[in-house]
């Protein structure tokens, strides 16, 4: 998409633009998402809560957090969701191959058994939109019901958001990556 179809807001009224002050990125502005969303500050309001929630108070460790993640933006196809969290993947641990491997049908065998079955979560959910049994199978043997909530909404949260960004177009920040070279089916 070569252009938005919602700009960001430029203009924020004091109560948005106080959401909008924790959203900042480098460059001293706020992210485009989150500008993009300021159309509606009810939404921001709890999008920022619920995200804020998945995202820095994770039962999961950065690593397979961002591992989800990552994958639901490729599945989606979201190269803002997924540049954004390329960025967030590398300073959590991933390599810039980790990230690579994650635009990839088959994500290789770098992986440890419990983060490809988080893989396996985020690509049942994209493609057919629901964990399918055999994956929820190995899941529950090795995560706490309450952890099988919040893996299902982590994936399902950034499938969702894949979805408004490029609905949206909301465009690239500033510095920010897209696909890596070698991306399959971008």
């Amino acid at each position: 998409m070569q252009k938005p179809r919602i700009a960001p807001v430029t203009d924020p009224s004091p109560e948005v633009a106080e959401m909008l002050s924790k959203t900042l990125a480098r460059d001293g502005k706020p992210l485009n998402i989150f500008a993009t969303v300021a159309h509606n500050p009810m939404v921001l309001k709890q999008f920022n809560r619920l995200g804020g929630q998945l995202l820095r108070r994770s039962s999961f460790g950065e690593r397979e957090r961002e591992v989800v993640i990552l994958r639901v933006g490729w599945r989606c196809r979201s190269v803002y969701e997924f540049g954004q969290h390329t960025l967030i993947g590398l300073a959590s641990g991933l390599s810039q191959d980790d990230v690579a491997a994650l635009t990839h049908e088959d994500p290789g065998d770098r992986w440890s058994p419990r983060e490809l079955d988080f893989i396996a979560a985020a690509d049942d959910l994209c493609l057919h939109g629901e964990v399918s049994e055999p994956t929820w199978d190995r899941l529950a043997a090795q995560l706490s019901e309450a952890e099988l909530v919040e893996l299902v909404m982590l994936a399902g949260f950034y499938r969702l958001v894949s979805g408004s960004l490029r609905s949206f177009g909301v465009q690239l920040d500033e510095g920010v990556p897209g696909w890596p070279a070698g991306a399959e089916g971008v």
